[in-house]
């Protein structure tokens, strides 16, 4: 199922991503931000299991901000999860 979240205090306004019913995570796509560096973050975590994206992105800062755009994938994850029934 596609999903897509509004992100918070970071660069990029949203984050997109397909997830499959046994919780593998494709087709990653952040809008705005830093685009070369958020293109490759899809490419490396295409066809992973959300749970290990979590388990690697979470908690991820960027500077001196609190969150990432990486952070923000992971809660936009646990939230898919859920929604999944995961």
């Amino acid at each position: 199922m596609k999903y897509s979240f509004r992100t918070k205090g970071i660069c990029a306004a949203e984050v997109s991503f397909d997830m499959e019913k046994d919780g593998t995570v494709r087709n990653i796509a952040f809008r705005g931000g830093c685009n070369g560096n958020l293109k490759a973050i899809g490419k490396i975590l295409e066809g992973w299991n959300y749970k290990d994206i979590i388990e690697r992105t979470e908690g991820n800062t960027c500077g001196f901000k609190p969150t990432s755009c990486a952070d923000q994938l992971a809660k936009a994850l646990k939230a898919a999860a859920v929604k999944e029934g995961l």
